[in-house]
């Protein structure tokens, strides 16, 4: 496994749990959203973290997921099914219990892809995600 560029067998990635999936794919996320923020020429550190903060939570992430649903496959979206339907324990004060658990099936998908090495999926589901914001921070 090579860190950046991760091609788990199915066998190993479906050993790991789902919010193992999520808390891979929840620094994937994270990832994304900080590389697409800096190379837009945000420089300010204080902007940045606000601004990741406001793409980097449950409701945020759970009403991206909605943009994506018909664009996933049939195994994308049994992943997030699976993801979003796991027990956790707590929620965020910002968030409700349904965004808490779409933001988590959204986070075990980007786990899951990445550490399938489908990371140029990551890319395009991601894009299209972040096409869909407003971005003027």
């Amino acid at each position: 496994m090579v860190a950046f560029h991760p091609q788990m067998s199915p066998e190993d990635v479906g050993r790991i749990s789902m919010l193992g999936l999520a808390h891979v794919g929840d620094g994937v996320y994270e990832l994304l959203v900080r590389t697409r923020l800096c190379t837009e020429g945000h420089q300010a550190i204080a902007d940045l973290h606000r601004s990741t903060v406001r793409y980097v939570n449950a409701p945020a992430q759970a009403a991206a997921v909605e943009r994506i649903l018909p664009l996933l496959s049939e195994e994308e979206l049994a992943v997030y099914k699976r993801g979003r339907n796991t027990k956790t324990h707590g929620v965020p004060k910002k968030a409700n219990v349904g965004e808490y658990h779409a933001a988590t099936g959204l986070e075990a998908l980007f786990g899951w892809l990445y550490l399938s090495g489908r990371t140029e999926r990551c890319g395009e589901l991601f894009d299209f995600i972040w096409e869909g914001e407003e971005h003027g921070t």
